[in-house]
């Protein structure tokens, strides 16, 4: 098993699909990873010799942020946000979407569950 950036990436995906289990590597990421390292898109992980392994290591460490220091840097900036209490950081303090989405009928994912409201009826017609 390869790893990267301290992760075991699958060895029998394609080296660019592999690439993005790392955090912080996307598919463009990756492909221009595999493009500085000369590697060809097609190659599978198992397919890969040590030394190609380690220019991938290398370049990875070297030019890009990726697991532990990004999930650190990401979470430090909103750290700051909720401390200044900025708009953002009052949403994320509230546990509210942060960009702008609609909350009246969704959100659901940062809501949690809808919970009834009880004495709460549906208006109904007169008779």
């Amino acid at each position: 098993m390869a790893r990267i950036a301290n992760v075991n990436i699958p060895h029998k995906k394609r080296v660019i699909i592999a690439l993005t289990y790392v955090y912080g590597i996307g598919s463009t990421f990756a492909s221009k990873i595999c493009a500085e390292a000369n590697i060809p898109l097609a190659k599978r992980v198992h397919e890969l010799s040590e030394d190609e392994l380690s220019r991938l290591r290398q370049l990875i460490e070297s030019q890009y942020k990726v697991e532990g220091e990004l999930r650190r840097e990401v979470s430090m900036n909103i750290k700051k946000k909720k401390d200044i209490k900025c708009y953002q950081g009052l949403r994320h303090l509230r546990k509210l979407p942060v960009r702008g989405q609609n909350t009246k009928s969704n959100a659901r994912t940062w809501k949690g569950r809808a919970v009834a409201i009880a004495g709460k009826k549906k208006a109904s017609a007169k008779k």
